[in-house]
């Protein structure tokens, strides 16, 4: 017997966030919208007539007609894809879950907060047993979880293998960061055209004190307790459209040899691939041998979900730490829309959606 799919909605449907989110749920096996919303000026016009799309492609025809909602409780899903903008998602994804709505938020109000998962699926599904101290603690029945950085998100799914395997003590890290991180219309073209922009604001700061610790950090109790690295970020802005490539170089607690590192990344299998959540791509690490890759252009679309797996290349000793490599990730993909859907895929697998999420997560372990 077939199990109904979950009812979703996309909280500010209209912007560059919003639009992925809705392009990647078109034929989703598991999640079906069944709501659109949008800032009070756009609520209540046709999704066609109030988003100007930008993605390749056109607009789902389905949707063109759908009249998009206001950002509050009360409309018909299950859980919530929230791509607002930061100046207003923090009380928006509070009050939907506090009404029962799981929010699965690119958002980065409630990274931070010690009992609200951040989540990369590969690195950290041990971290959603938060959940049930969030709802202790907040009064919820529903819940919040958030997806990192969309640079830190590819950085620390490189090292996550390799911080089982070896233990990693130093990061040194360059990124090259493309213009559609900045969202759309993103970064003026007299700013970025035959230049680099060497500074990203907050963006430092995240990848040095914040979002890796937390990830790669250790789920005690009720609490995380931050993984003990320290981390030298360069954040740059490059004239590229989509993908975030990254220099990186780590220092381990003790010197693995180059034939270990690529061994741990070869056979890196995560919970996420083994459960093979449908955006899970397979593998979750492409390497990639040759001098001059990973590249952007040819790139970020590499392994079986396009835009889902993280790419490595050129890993080399390093002189002053142990080992060099390159990573690169798309960053409007996994880095953003991606990233919170296979986190809600996980979601549903573990049995944290309730009943009709349980019923299917059950249906896909049978199949």
């Amino acid at each position: 017997m077939s199990v109904p799919k979950i009812k979703v909605g996309v909280l500010g449907a209209t912007g560059a966030v919003g639009q992925r989110f809705v392009q990647m749920l078109q034929g989703h096996p598991w999640f079906e919208i069944t709501a659109l919303c949008a800032s009070e000026r756009n609520a209540g016009k046709p999704y066609g007539e109030a988003c100007r799309w930008n993605l390749r492609g056109d607009m789902p025809a389905h949707l063109r007609d759908v009249i998009l909602q206001e950002c509050a409780p009360g409309i018909d899903c299950q859980l919530v894809f929230s791509a607002l903008p930061s100046e207003t998602a923090g009380e928006i994804e509070e009050a939907f879950a506090a009404a029962g709505y799981g929010v699965c938020s690119n958002a980065r109000n409630h990274r931070y907060d010690p009992d609200v998962p951040l989540l990369i699926p590969e690195v950290n599904p041990e971290h959603l047993a938060l959940l049930e101290v969030q709802r202790r603690n907040r009064g919820w029945s529903g819940f919040i979880v958030t997806n990192p950085n969309c640079s830190t998100t590819h950085l620390v799914s490189a090292l996550h293998p390799l911080h089982l395997r070896f233990g990693v003590k130093k990061v040194f890290v360059v990124t090259m960061q493309a213009i559609s991180g900045a969202g759309y219309p993103g970064v003026s073209s007299m700013d970025i055209l035959d230049n680099i922009v060497p500074y990203i604001g907050g963006e430092e700061e995240k990848m040095e004190e914040k979002e890796p610790h937390k990830l790669l950090g250790t789920l005690e109790g009720d609490r995380i307790r931050p993984a003990e690295l320290t981390i030298s970020a360069h954040c740059n802005r490059v004239p590229v459209r989509n993908g975030h490539l990254e220099a990186v170089s780590v220092e381990f607690e003790e010197a693995p040899t180059m034939e270990a590192i690529l061994e741990a990344w070869e056979s890196y299998r995560p919970l996420a691939q083994q459960l093979r959540l449908p955006s899970a791509p397979q593998p979750a690490i492409l390497y990639n041998p040759a001098q001059d890759r990973p590249q952007p252009r040819l790139d970020r679309l590499a392994g079986t979900v396009p835009g889902m797996a993280t790419v490595v290349g050129r890993l080399r000793p390093d002189p002053l730490f142990h080992a060099k490599f390159l990573v690169l990730g798309h960053n409007t993909i996994r880095g953003a829309a991606g990233g919170s859907l296979l986190n809600a895929e996980l979601i549903v697998a573990q049995g944290y959606l309730g009943p009709e999420g349980a019923a299917l997560a059950q249906s896909l372990q049978v199949a």
